[in-house]
């Protein structure tokens, strides 16, 4: 019984794993149209790794709720459980932020040949993400509020962008996800919300009372309204107001 909880968060590496895969075998495609245009796209798979993300989330969740059901936590666990973060929320999503580079830069004349250098800043985000969850290991006071985006937040963020792309047809979304300054910007922000000290909320309650949990209980409602009027964007607009309220409630998420 003492290592189901390790199986749910060994499960939660599986699918990081599975996600890189099927971020890695979407090369850009390009093709041309009847007019002579050339078409420069990643096929749509890459959705696979957004779900995979997705689910390696609902795990990394459910090991928590496993392990204290069975009385089973442990240090391993604690340990095992960041790791697998690192790839799952860390290496997965910093491999579709390469993925998008790439299609940023060949949209430029010769970009196709763009130096590898140039998508190499995508890998800072696992660098912090590791950097995050080890100092998160060794501080014992992170129950009921972050020091730094968590982890997951930042992967989730990232995850949500090829759904995005594909399924929101505003012509500002493509501009934005296909600027290669917009997305180093991404890259340096997210890093540093990790590294960062800045207070933010755990979604966990020490009672269920208006008056100790106002921005958890915001959050949720955002969160609602998000999905029914956004749909697509709901996720980035629910990481934004996770930030905000934070910040706004800081003295009320202790």
């Amino acid at each position: 019984m003492k290592q189901i909880p390790n199986l749910f968060t060994l499960l939660n590496l599986f699918f990081g794993c599975i996600a890189i895969v099927f971020t890695l075998q979407n090369g850009i495609l390009i093709s041309v149209s009847a007019e002579g245009t050339e078409l420069l796209d990643i096929p749509e798979k890459i959705w696979m790794a957004t779900l995979f993300i997705g689910i390696a989330a609902v795990v990394d969740f459910l090991d928590g709720f496993v392990a204290r059901l069975f009385n089973a936590t442990s240090e391993m666990g604690k340990q095992l459980d960041s790791l697998a973060d690192v790839v799952s929320f860390g290496v997965a999503p910093s491999m579709i932020i390469y993925q998008f580079l790439r299609l940023s830069f060949a949209q430029e004349e010769g970009g196709l040949d763009v130096s590898f250098l140039w998508l190499l800043p995508a890998f800072v985000l696992p660098c912090a993400a590791a950097w995050r969850l080890a100092r998160f290991n060794l501080d014992n006071s992170q129950s009921y509020s972050f020091k730094g985006m968590p982890v997951p937040a930042v992967g989730l963020f990232v995850a949500s962008l090829p759904l995005i792309y594909w399924n929101v047809n505003e012509a500002w979304v493509f501009s934005l996800l296909l600027n290669k300054w917009f997305l180093y910007a991404m890259v340096f922000v997210l890093s540093y919300m990790m590294v960062s000290t800045l207070p933010l909320m755990a979604m966990k309650f020490k009672d269920y009372s208006i008056k100790h949990n106002i921005p958890r209980y915001l959050l949720i409602i955002i969160a609602v309204l998000s999905i029914v009027l956004l749909k697509w964007l709901a996720v980035p607009v629910m990481v934004v107001a996770y930030v905000l309220l934070s910040l706004l409630f800081k003295n009320k998420i202790a």
